[in-house]
């Protein structure tokens, strides 16, 4: 195990930008751990939940040869009195924070009694990411590893309060120490769990987003100390005598009465120097997992009506402590396939664009699959996700749609998980308009539908959503892209899966994913077989943007906070490229009549749009058709790159390898079309005009405001020349280092100024996916997608006088467009 602690150690130390929140244990969204104020010392202030309030969550080293006490993570020395006749609690030299996707490394230094050098104490916190193994991805549950190196004894202590289970300090908790029996001549190490749940659970409930049901796991090797009881005690108790006395508080009580903790110790034996040659090093470890187990998940209303769902874990194990032990015993192939994705994605995006680029999509991913919970069978997963902190809605579409390109660079798979329940509902009948739903309920974990129809209103927007994402689903699995997964395996460390029930044709015994025909399908085959089986759906939500997409009335798009708008020049945008995926979507199931029908619609659609959307002198996308001496940023565009509508040349295509050696016809954007749907100077026109509108911290969402959303600057700035993209990439980068917004990564702030929320308070939101653009259309269309856009740098930015051209737009009498 040490190889992979020292690993991970190194392979999250690259990161240099310096982030105001970092993940700590993220895996869904109710175990959901961060490092608040990260750009000061972790004993600063408590760890917190991804809305900012505190979690009950510490660690402490103590050097009995000195007598002093360091808080390391949280604020356990607010238990210990200043001046005490055994020991000073000091703070030891914080060498800082560093992260890749899965890892997050909080590493000090702790000086001894003497001249023998400090002891460096690495906190590893991984979360891991499994692209090429849903089983493990499925697990809610994080390993933190505590390293100490050095010439020294240290001890460390770590404890944490019910503030994992529960929302509401006023809430009744229980526990126990459960300590499994050890079958003698069992290799894997005997364990220890804390289990600590509400007294009486409330299913399926949340109180401040917390949620009120469920049990925490908190895991260690059986041979270290524990103690429950009042935190105060036990703090003062471990700062005295370095250690706990396994002893256990069997007064169930409220969160924060007499609050009462878990905690393990343990001690670290690194002295005895060698006294020819002095301080030789020694290194020891241990590790910790945390767990929140709940049964069921959510609510979910399935084509066979109202079901609680269960996790996806339970198809493989028989209880939550065989989970458990799997879990604990696995850390070093979990470690493996973490850092096999973390590594593709480093070297991807350094590629890609810059160190920069790598550590924002790093800080992104835990964040993305830290809204989701796995349910399903092993033939069938489903993948729920919660619109965390804008207001929490199930399964919302405008949600899934910016975050599809992290899902589709790491495992296009997962995004056909969090499409079924979408499509499944629909098909039943359950939801009554003619359009695309919203969400599939008000609030997570409740997914109860709307059989009144009255979701949040975003009928264009939400279409054009499912066809794109649809279409980029099916090509993405089968011709475009090699995804993460196709690289993730576990290498030779990987040992077979003791305990696990009989695994299905999904998984092998190693617990990875099988590629075969029915999962990760491949092959056109496959992709007829999927998309038809919804055919009634795709082309009911055409008809609907056929009539309403390209002058589109009065209605939100999914930057609702913006308010309502006729004629949206983005939003018209996307309902045309919908209808255009339409018509790839029907070639594929073997709709002739349909994809011709579509493909002629939608083309003389983009002609029109040309005409109603862009300004007079050609500089610029309006905002609104109507709206003159506006602009907006058309991040729409990015789609019709993506689902391969740009490539002018099918023979140069195939030519290079989109379908690796198949025979086939290639799949999206290049039938019956010789030419770019979207003509190139649209690209060049909003390229050069991001590039004269850019502010400190980035590209504004359109002339109304300042502020920004960060998923629709990486879908404009994946689709731009080499110089725009890399200066958008830099204020981008700029405002991560200066921003001050002080919850996990926002993807809505001012773009000057503090950089700064703009009254309206987004956070740890999964559209983070978005930042992935630039990857996921790089391993589009075998490659050409971005190959078509190299005429983008072939001449240089054109000078725009912003305020002249708006001016320009605006004539001096304005005549009603009639037809619009």
């Amino acid at each position: 195990m040490r190889f992979f602690i020292l690993a991970l150690a190194a392979l999250a130390g690259a990161s240099t930008l310096t982030p105001a929140v970092v993940p700590l244990i993220v895996r869904n969204p109710y175990l959901s751990t961060w490092l608040g104020r990260a750009r000061e010392a972790p004993w600063e202030d408590w760890p917190i939940f991804w809305t900012g309030s505190h979690i009950g969550f510490s660690v402490m080293a103590s050097v009995p040869a000195a007598g002093k006490v360091y808080p390391l993570l949280g604020r356990p020395h607010d238990s210990l009195p200043r001046n005490h006749r055994l020991y000073n609690v000091t703070f030891p030299e914080y060498v800082g924070a560093t992260f890749d996707a899965s890892t997050t490394n909080l590493t000090y230094l702790i000086p001894g009694a003497s001249d023998e050098g400090p002891v460096r104490v690495t906190l590893s916190f991984l979360s891991p990411i499994t692209p090429s193994s849903t089983l493990r991805q499925s697990i809610p549950a994080a390993y933190l590893t505590v390293t100490a190196e050095g010439c020294f004894d240290v001890n460390i202590y770590t404890d944490l309060n019910g503030e994992w289970v529960s929302g509401n300090r006023g809430n009744e908790i229980k526990w126990e120490l459960f300590q499994p029996s050890h079958k003698r001549g069992d290799p894997s190490p005997a364990i220890k769990t804390w289990k600590v749940a509400r007294k009486s659970e409330q299913l399926l409930t949340e109180f401040n987003d917390h949620a009120e049901w469920g049990t925490l796991h908190f895991s260690g090797p059986a041979d270290l100390q524990h103690q429950c009881g009042t935190s105060a005690i036990l703090r003062q108790h471990f700062a005295e005598k370095g250690l706990l006395r396994n002893d256990i508080d069997k007064k169930y009580r409220r969160v924060m009465e007499d609050e009462p903790v878990f905690a393990y110790s343990k001690s670290f034996k690194l002295g005895e120097p060698n006294s020819k040659s002095g301080c030789s090093k020694k290194t020891d470890s241990v590790q910790f997992t945390f767990a929140l187990i709940q049964d069921p998940v959510v609510q979910f209303a399935s084509a066979r009506g109202l079901t609680f769902m269960k996790p996806l874990w339970t198809s493989y194990f028989t209880s939550a402590n065989e989970l458990i032990r799997y879990h604990y015993n696995d850390f070093d192939t979990a470690a493996g396939l973490a850092r096999n994705y973390s590594d593709s994605v480093a070297r991807d995006a350094y590629e890609s664009g810059s160190q920069d680029y790598q550590d924002i999509v790093a800080l992104s991913a835990r964040q993305v699959l830290g809204a989701t919970q796995f349910s399903g069978t092993p033939d069938n997963p489903i993948l729920f996700l919660k619109e965390i902190s804008s207001n929490g809605n199930f399964q919302t579409v405008d949600v899934i749609f910016p975050a599809f390109p992290f899902f589709l660079y790491t495992n296009p798979q997962w995004l056909g998980y969090l499409l079924e329940p979408l499509l499944e509902h629909q098909l039943s009948g359950q939801y009554p308009n003619n359009y695309s739903m919203h969400d599939l309920g008000a609030h997570f974990p409740n997914a109860t539908g709307h059989g009144d129809g009255r979701d949040e209103y975003m009928p264009v927007e939400e279409c054009g959503n499912m066809l794109i994402m649809g279409l980029a689903l099916a090509n993405s699995l089968k011709y475009d892209t090699e995804p993460a997964f196709m690289e993730a395996d576990a290498g030779e460390n990987v040992e077979p899966i003791l305990g696990a029930r009989e695994w299905s044709g999904s998984v092998d015994v190693y617990g990875l994913d099988l590629r075969r025909e029915a999962g990760v399908a491949t092959g056109p085959k496959a992709a007829e077989k999927w998309l038809a089986r919804s055919y009634r759906l795709w082309d009911q939500w055409t008809g609907y943007l056929v009539r309403e997409s390209l002058i589109p009335h009065n209605q939100l798009c999914t930057d609702d906070f913006a308010g309502w708008l006729a004629n949206q020049t983005n939003l018209a945008l996307k309902g045309i490229i919908g209808i255009k995926a339409m018509s790839e979507i029907a070639e594929i199931v073997g709709r002739e009549d349909d994809a011709k029908h579509y493909r002629e619609i939608s083309q003389q659609y983009i002609e029109k749009w040309q005409e109603y959307a862009i300004s007079r002198d050609k500089t610029h996308a309006k905002l609104a058709y109507t709206w003159y001496g506006s602009w907006t940023t058309i991040y729409n565009l990015f789609a019709e790159s993506l689902l391969c509508f740009h490539i002018s040349d099918e023979s140069s295509l195939a030519s290079q390898g989109r379908l690796r050696g198949s025979t086939q016809k290639p799949m999206g954007g290049t039938s019956a079309s010789k030419g770019p749907f979207v003509p190139d100077y649209v690209y060049q026109m909003q390229s050069d005009w991001y590039s004269a509108v850019l502010q400190r911290y980035g590209l504004p969402l359109d002339s109304r405001h300042l502020y920004t959303k960060s998923d629709w600057e990486f879908f404009a700035a994946a689709v731009t020349s080499k110089k725009t993209r890399t200066e958008i990439l830099g204020s981008i980068a700029t405002w991560v280092n200066e921003t001050s917004t002080d919850r996990p990564l926002t993807d809505l702030y001012d773009t000057e100024g503090t950089g700064g929320f703009p009254g309206i308070y987004f956070m740890a939101r999964p559209v983070v996916g978005g930042h992935f653009a630039f990857l996921a259309l790089e391993r589009a269309c075998g490659g050409q997608a971005v190959e078509a856009l190299k005429f983008l740098d072939e001449k240089p930015a054109a000078t725009i006088d912003v305020q002249q051209a708006l001016l320009a737009d605006i004539p001096e009498a304005v005549p009603w467009v009639s037809d619009l």
